[in-house]
């Protein structure tokens, strides 16, 4: 299977290659560069591809592939076949991948402005928020949080649309939004009412 994207005047085909796996999942595969040739298409290799092609093509990939991953699922644990949830747990505070890096730089920016700036730090994948019961991690690339001192994971499932409220003209994916609404919620965490969240933070 395929997806074909066309780039800038037709000259150039992208196509990110995928598979299905277990009960409905899809896999990822190769990209590939094609040019039009003869009437149709030929498979072009990375170095005839153009530095602004192939930046705008991967970045296209990247926001897919984060978009779609159950790693950015915070209810993933118990889901899904053992191969699964062992690459949901592997994935869920690994290494950034470019789109997250982007958006810790922006947020390293940001972070300096909000009421909660004085209990927040922004590490290599980490947003790092003290709050008055445990000091938390928010991973920039999942979103998904590890609660200091023991890494015991905390479930927060977004209740709301993570761009009320909050206008953020670069962003793409709402991630950013939702990581910052996460710190703004686990600054505060003593006036957290929700049970689900509680008894995690408790625990």
């Amino acid at each position: 299977m395929a997806a074909p994207t066309g780039r800038p005047g037709g000259r150039w085909r992208v196509t990110l290659h995928h598979g299905l796996y277990d009960e409905g999942y899809a896999v990822t595969d190769q990209v590939v560069f094609q040019r039009p040739a003869g009437g149709g298409w030929r498979q072009a290799p990375v170095t005839e591809v153009p530095a602004l092609v192939f930046s705008e093509a991967m970045r296209d990939v990247d926001l897919f592939v984060a978009l779609t991953s159950i790693t950015a699922d915070p209810q993933r644990a118990d889901q899904g076949p053992d191969r699964l949830r062992d690459y949901w747990r592997s994935g869920l505070f690994a290494a950034l991948p470019p789109s997250a890096e982007v958006r810790r730089d922006a947020l390293s920016r940001l972070i300096g402005r909000p009421a909660i700036a004085d209990r927040c730090a922004v590490t290599d994948r980490f947003l790092v928020v003290r709050g008055d019961l445990r000091t938390y991690k928010i991973h920039l690339g999942s979103a998904n949080i590890l609660m200091e001192p023991n890494d015991a994971y905390l479930c927060v499932v977004s209740a709301r649309d993570p761009h009320a409220g909050l206008f953020l003209p670069f962003e793409e994916d709402g991630r950013l939004a939702l990581i910052l609404s996460k710190a703004f919620l686990l600054a505060n965490d003593t006036a957290i009412t929700g049970s689900s969240i509680t008894s995690q933070i408790r625990a």
